[in-house]
């Protein structure tokens, strides 16, 4: 079977079952609510509808359209990531990958069929999760007399970043589920990592010398830095900006990720045999 091939059998077996529409679903319900509910409290805040001082944990008013529209990454990269983890391990679970591989002995094809695939869904999931962010935050912005920046390139610029930054996401999951056999393990561990391991490891890296620089290259802080907004950073939760990778640097090291777990899982995993 020809790499295209294998491609198209992969968005198949994706599109076929129900799994990505649900979590489509909840990716938009969550970050397009929770998007929209700092828009208007912040909004209240800094257009002095409600009392707070906006000197204070509230972003100024030329950051909040980028700290809000950017929710689509600095919260909703658990979907995609997810997602890619379950294009693997439930091949595993289901045991269909024995029929993938008799379809397509080369399994170095099976696995690029599956990465190109990849990044179509990750596409999806990303325009899902900015046009979520991005239409509800700029309406409740507009309605509170603050600039949505919808007009600047570097607005533009930013979303661009944030729909690289779900792909790679997305990519980061099927080395994941490459490496990781089995999904219960898998997605424990990304919800672990992501949910508590590194927020908590983050937030640490503002008190404790020397953690800093070892922090940004978590791959939750690479993808804040690619995107250059994110909640996490506005309100102090992370590496001060002194300690930030660039924005193409952030990219690298979340495409390194990618690639590192991938390779591993490759050598380790995705060629054993298969029941």
């Amino acid at each position: 079977m020809t790499l295209m091939n294998s491609t198209r059998s992969e968005l198949t077996k994706q599109f076929t079952t129900s799994i990505w529409w649900i979590l489509a679903i909840v990716l938009v319900l969550y970050v397009g609510g929770t998007a929209a509910a700092i828009a208007g409290v912040f909004g209240a805040t800094t257009s002095g509808v409600l009392p707070g001082e906006t000197s204070g944990p509230t972003p100024p008013a030329s950051a909040l359209p980028g700290v809000v529209y950017s929710f689509a990454t600095s919260v909703g990269y658990v979907f995609p990531l997810l997602v890619g983890t379950l294009m693997v391990t439930t091949e595993f679970r289901h045991k269909t990958l024995t029929p993938t591989f008799l379809a397509t002995p080369r399994r170095g094809v099976a696995l690029s069929g599956k990465l190109l695939a990849g990044v179509v869904v990750g596409l999806l999931f990303a325009v899902l999760a900015v046009v979520s962010t991005v239409l509800p935050g700029a309406a409740l912005l507009a309605a509170f007399g603050i600039e949505t920046n919808l007009g600047s390139s570097d607005t533009w610029a930013l979303i661009g970043r944030m729909l690289v930054a779900l792909v790679l996401w997305l990519l980061i999951g099927i080395g994941v589920g490459t490496l990781v056999r089995n999904q219960v393990v898998a997605v424990v561990g990304v919800l672990a990592f992501t949910q508590f391991v590194e927020p908590i490891a983050r937030l640490a890296a503002g008190f404790v010398d020397g953690l800093g620089s070892v922090a940004q290259f978590f791959p939750g802080a690479a993808s804040d830095a690619l995107v250059g907004a994110s909640i996490f950073n506005s309100l102090g939760g992370g590496a001060s900006q002194a300690e930030t990778v660039a924005w193409w640097a952030g990219g690298l090291v979340l495409l390194g990720y990618a690639v590192v777990l991938t390779a591993i899982g490759y050598l380790v995993s995705w060629r054993r045999d298969v029941a």
